[in-house]
């Protein structure tokens, strides 16, 4: 006698191993792209403002971090040669504007300071605040 054999029903897999691989590097290239686009910026909190304006040139950036680190366009600057860093930095650049974003936490005194060096080199200064 003929014995027949119960067919299995056909179960299709979630083969989601490969899908799993793919995402984690997605996620990898993401994360690197993201911290190289954004290597040059210094984190620091700003100032508030209810207007602000974006300026056509790319002018020279003065940071001025927490603890009273000075960078220049994300070069770090001994306090002591700031002035002279700023000179021959706007010797380099066309446009002698420097934007200046400096930590909401320092004193109106470390800005008068950072400020009169500025205006011992003749040196349009604009302060960058948060909206």
């Amino acid at each position: 006698m003929l014995e027949f054999r119960k067919r299995r029903e056909f179960q299709d897999e979630d083969a989601m191993a490969a899908m799993n691989d793919i995402m984690f590097f997605l996620m990898l290239f993401f994360l690197i792209i993201a911290t190289m686009s954004n290597a040059n910026i210094i984190k620091i909190m700003l100032p508030k403002s209810d207007t602000t304006s974006k300026m056509a040139k790319q002018p020279l950036t003065l940071t001025v971090t927490d603890d009273l680190r000075y960078y220049i366009n994300s070069n770090e600057i001994p306090s002591e040669q700031l002035e002279a860093a700023l000179a021959d930095a706007v010797k380099r650049n066309e446009d002698p504007t420097v934007v200046l974003r400096i930590s909401k936490a320092l004193s109106v005194q470390d800005l008068v300071d950072v400020m009169s060096v500025a205006a011992k080199l003749n040196l349009k200064m604009v302060l960058s605040t948060e909206k």
